[in-house]
């Protein structure tokens, strides 16, 4: 058995970490003025944070079209797939999955006769990355399809996110990211926490005055969600990913694995932006 995994560059996946679990990544295409960029490919993240500090315009992004799926798709089964199994960030804040749907329908169907899933993950960066990292072990270990697919649907429905912004600025730049906008106002100096709805679609939660603040209220969150079967940080930088990670200790005292949060997120969130992601344990 062969089956491959493909996402985007929104799972925020290192191209060194996709080489080595065997991940396929398409990947979101950024846009600074009418300079374009393939997130994670020819703009690295730290670079990213760099120019959307200094650009007067909020930059944007792009879904894969689906000739880039096609791409990867067709690719994968000339190497010999028995199997693929494509997820992507949530359908509420990008066209992406549905890209990666109209792609495979597209092919010609003498393509189409390996089996194919694909699941909208409503989830986005490190929500889809723990989950990927576990798929990607199960399937070389020859998991079959099915059984890649009932995982993955099983702790996507399991995953939480909790972020926390370091200005409202970007929130009020974009207007991209729903619900969220009803924390706009006079509010900009709040340091917001925001969420992820079990549909995938941006919720705000509460508006914190300080980051020390948000990140307590963050841990006070964490502790009140029940037992843990996995978690991370997603961070924009070291810094308030460090401050998170302390901030965590008094209710979680195991490893907390960070992450790089990439430019899909970033370009909406803005610099200064660290989320908690968590796998609540079966009851």
């Amino acid at each position: 058995m062969s089956i491959r995994i493909v996402t985007d560059s929104t799972a925020d996946i290192s191209p060194e970490t996709a080489d080595a679990l065997g991940i396929t990544i398409v990947p979101l295409t950024v846009f600074f003025d009418e300079e374009a960029y393939q997130d994670n490919v020819d703009l690295d993240n730290a670079t990213f944070y760099q120019k959307l500090q200094a650009s007067k315009v909020l930059p944007r992004t792009s879904q894969p079209s689906p000739a880039l799926f096609q791409e990867a798709y067709t690719r994968l089964i000339n190497e010999g797939a028995t199997g693929i199994l494509s997820i992507h960030l949530s359908s509420q804040l990008s066209g992406t999955y549905q890209s990666a749907r109209t792609a495979w329908e597209s092919l010609p169907e003498e393509v189409r006769t390996t089996p194919f899933e694909a699941i909208d993950s409503r989830s986005i960066s490190a929500g889809m990355f723990m989950t990927l990292k576990k798929l990607a072990e199960m399937a070389s270990s020859d998991a079959s399809l099915e059984e890649l697919k009932a995982y993955a649907e099983d702790r996507f429905s399991r995953t939480r996110i909790l972020a926390v912004l370091d200005t409202l600025e970007f929130v009020k730049r974009g207007g991209r990211i729903g619900g969220a906008k009803a924390l706009l106002g006079n509010m900009l100096s709040v340091k917001p926490i925001i969420a992820l709805s079990k549909e995938g679609s941006v919720v705000p939660v509460e508006q914190p005055r300080t980051r020390s603040k948000a990140f307590a209220r963050m841990a006070q969150l964490l502790a009140e969600s029940g037992p843990i079967e996995d978690i991370a940080i997603a961070e924009s930088n070291a810094e308030v990913g460090q401050q998170l990670a302390e901030a965590l200790k008094p209710v979680y005292t195991g490893e907390i694995p960070r992450y790089k949060l990439g430019a899909a997120l970033g370009t909406h969130t803005g610099p200064g932006t660290v989320a908690i992601t968590f796998v609540n344990a079966k009851q």
